[in-house]
């Protein structure tokens, strides 16, 4: 059976996104530059941890706003497999060239449900905070992958901010280097 994870590029300073995430920016003011280390090849470890992150994923689970901002760059589903949009509005299926996207309103355990049945024993990724921070104080959470960027926001949006005051005990498994990113893994206990 396959892990929900969450896999998210950080900025040391815990942001996942810049400041004024928008349709103009949807990674914020200086968003972009946490994720060079997906499109810059001259890394051959950081080329093997994308490669193995996007081998993994059966399914995804993601927020509207998310969903919202991101749909346009994609112009597909963010990877190709069944994708989650965790909603508050009721909406039919949307088909895409690569899988579907599914709305759905049934709250965070029947959104994982789903996805780990659409996932055939693959991951479940999950995109976006809020959507993260509500499977993390569900109990939803398998496994945590990080992508710690060598950059400082200041401010913008983070990804463990409203976790709720329940502690999170978690096992660290990996620890790779890379020239641009440090690459952490752990398990939620």
């Amino acid at each position: 059976m396959g892990k929900v994870v969450l896999s998210f590029t950080m900025s040391l300073d815990g942001f996942i996104a810049g400041p004024n995430v928008g349709e103009q920016e949807p990674m914020g003011e200086g968003g972009e530059q946490l994720h060079q280390w997906l499109f810059d090849k001259t890394s051959e470890v950081d080329q093997e941890m994308a490669n193995g992150i996007f081998s993994r994923v059966g399914a995804v689970i993601l927020g509207r706003r998310t969903f919202d901002l991101g749909l346009e760059h994609w112009e597909d589903t963010p990877f190709p497999a069944p994708s989650f949009v965790l909603t508050h509005e009721t909406r039919e299926p949307m088909q895409m060239k690569s899988a579907t996207f599914t709305f759905t309103t049934d709250g965070v355990e029947s959104v994982v449900e789903q996805a780990k049945v659409a996932a055939a024993g693959k991951d479940v990724v999950v995109m976006g905070a809020n959507v993260a921070q509500q499977l993390l104080e569900a109990g939803q959470v398998d496994e945590i992958v990080l992508q710690i960027a060598p950059i400082l926001l200041g401010r913008g949006i983070r990804l463990f901010d409203r976790i709720g005051s329940q502690q999170i005990d978690l096992k660290r498994t990996a620890v790779i280097e890379s020239p641009l990113v440090t690459h952490l893994h752990f398990q939620v206990l």
